[in-house]
């Protein structure tokens, strides 16, 4: 007699939110540490957040198995490439990779929702947004995850983005500064955590700018 499995899948959702927001000299990318199934918490102290390049780094939410895989194919790429070309890759280089990477893989997915931010070449700050299979935008901030639906409408309002009909992409920045812009995203996960069970424990937020890379955390709630 054969058995059905018809509920099983090879995805799982482990949860957790991620934003990005990009200024004139600067890009903060955040994100929660909770990684959960259902309603079990797994750790409550995962990073979702990958630095791929010098100026390139990448948060990730949705299947963290699948994002693994996604960010070791992507830094075994960079590798590649910085032997081929003795440099690092540019972080608009980076999300032409990724937008590739997951299309290629569009008929059987990565189960993961990224948001890649970093410095282009002027040193200004870029945020790109993805879905699932490759489609990409280059825009001042965005979020992914359990807790965007609760975030976006949020940033929409404090940052007032233009119509993209009337900015040119590559002038996709906030007019914020960057105290300003962490404290908005400190703002955005405190609140989300308490509307949102998959998000929650611990916020890594990471700064990049002319000076290098730094990293600070936030206590969130734990229940």
């Amino acid at each position: 007699m054969t058995k059905q499995h018809a509920n099983w899948s090879p995805y799982d959702f482990n949860g957790g939110t991620c934003v990005a927001v990009a200024g004139s000299d600067y890009c903060v990318i955040a994100a929660d540490t909770r990684m959960s199934t259902g309603y079990n918490i797994l750790t409550r102290d995962y990073s979702k957040i990958c630095k791929l390049a010098e100026k390139s780094v990448l948060a990730s939410s949705g299947f963290q198995a699948d994002v693994r895989a996604l960010q070791k194919h992507l830094e075994a790429r960079h590798l590649i490439y910085q032997h081929q070309h003795n440099k690092q890759m540019s972080c608009p280089a980076m999300a032409q990779l990724l937008s590739n990477t997951l299309y290629y893989k569009r008929f059987f997915p990565y189960y993961a929702f990224n948001v890649l931010g970093g410095l282009d070449s002027e040193g200004k700050g870029c945020v790109f947004t993805y879905d699932a299979v490759g489609s990409y935008e280059k825009v001042g901030y965005s979020s992914q995850g359990s807790g965007a639906k609760l975030i976006m409408p949020f940033l929409d309002n404090q940052l007032k983005s233009p119509s993209p009909l009337l900015l040119p992409a590559q002038d996709a920045v906030t007019p914020l500064s960057e105290l300003e812009a962490i404290d908005l995203v400190r703002t955005a996960f405190a609140s989300a955590t308490e509307r949102d069970i998959y998000t929650g424990d611990k916020l890594e937020i990471v700064v990049l700018n002319k000076e290098g890379l730094r990293r600070e955390y936030m206590e969130l709630r734990e229940d």
